[in-house]
């Protein structure tokens, strides 16, 4: 069979895994308003800027941080009008005939796959829900065509290899070969009124702390989300030094950086893309309210970063760490007001 592949797909870098693949996608159905989105835009209209503070019992290190609901990427698509179908199974040659179809019929199409499994990542840790966008395949060659936002170029992964990431059973749960065919509108909905539905989403996200992710941990993980989880972390990360040995103290400071800058958050815990979606809304739509609710992430990001660098620094200073980490939680409760008013209108 001949190789199959979307010609001239609009990929480029992204500092997150859905928001850039759904970025890539918006561009190549040719929507947008007046030019296609940013990537921060596509973030923000998902609604699912969130907090998670998680422990995890017997792990190395024993705690993880989340910034994002679980269910961004298809409450973006709703908002969008974006008709879009989450299936699962176990089988794996189902799942691939699902792939094939959508790319036969000229449609480039989203899955998820764990990163511990792409050979081109070389990561440790798992995350079974990593959205990639698959453009194209060869089967004689036995590879796949692939849109990662962590690299530049499409990459090659072999078949095999692809087939594993996709069933995987590792953090946060099975991903049992999710594909998420998509049928886009011919426009999309004015901005304004979905771009205060999904501040206000993105709001209530934080003052509930329930965004669907806590749902889909094993009990045995212990969860605090919102605000009320950046609180008892900022309260937490102030009593490492007289809980944990030197070496688990270093491992924890050095995770932090991980889960605030590198792993695929956009910078800051997404605090950097979430105040990129509100100036971009600010300077589409003249909404002042969007100025400072983005303002109010410039500041959570730049204190999330400062925080990563403080605890990666060769001789971490551990009361400067405790007193950025002491910020964050009247930072992140002014900002999240600041959304709230934004999402009124």
């Amino acid at each position: 069979m001949a190789p199959v592949m979307i010609r001239d797909y609009p990929h480029r870098l992204g500092g997150h895994c859905g928001s850039g693949a759904l970025r890539d996608l918006i561009e190549w159905a040719g929507l947008g308003w007046g030019g296609p989105p940013g990537e921060a835009l596509v973030f923000g209209l998902g609604g699912g800027l969130s907090f998670h503070l998680m422990h995890l019992p017997g792990m190395t290190p024993s705690f993880y941080l989340g910034g994002r609901s679980a269910d961004l990427e298809l409450d973006l698509c709703r908002r969008l009008g974006i008709a879009v179908e989450k299936r699962q199974t176990g089988d794996p040659a189902e799942a691939w005939s699902w792939v094939t179809a959508e790319l036969d019929a000229g449609r480039p199409v989203m899955v998820w796959a764990d990163i511990i499994h792409l050979p081109y990542l070389r990561v440790r840790l798992s995350n079974s829900r990593h959205d990639l966008v698959v453009v194209g395949y060869d089967e004689q060659a036995g590879i796949a065509y692939v849109a990662d936002n962590d690299r530049e170029d499409i990459q090659q992964v072999p078949l095999d290899a692809l087939a594993k990431a996709r069933d995987s059973r590792g953090f946060p749960g099975p991903n049992r070969h999710a594909t998420f065919p998509m049928r886009f509108p011919e426009k999309l909905p004015d901005l304004l009124p979905v771009a205060r539905e999904a501040a206000a989403c993105s709001a209530a996200n934080l003052r509930d702390g329930r965004d669907g992710l806590h749902g889909l941990l094993p009990g045995r993980v212990g969860y605090t989300g919102g605000l009320e989880g950046i609180e008892r972390f900022a309260a937490e990360i102030a009593r490492w030094p007289d809980e944990l040995d030197p070496d688990a103290l270093s491992g924890a400071y050095r995770a932090l950086r991980v889960f605030i800058e590198k792993a695929g958050t956009g910078g800051g815990l997404f605090r950097r893309l979430q105040a990129g979606f509100c100036h971009e809304v600010a300077e589409r739509t003249g909404e002042t309210s969007f100025q400072v609710a983005a303002e109010a992430y410039d500041a959570c990001a730049e204190t999330w970063s400062r925080l990563a660098a403080a605890a990666t620094a060769p001789e971490p200073d551990r009361e400067e760490i405790a007193k950025i980490a002491s910020d964050l939680p009247v930072l992140e409760e002014r900002a999240a007001r600041a959304l709230a008013v934004a999402g009124q209108g």
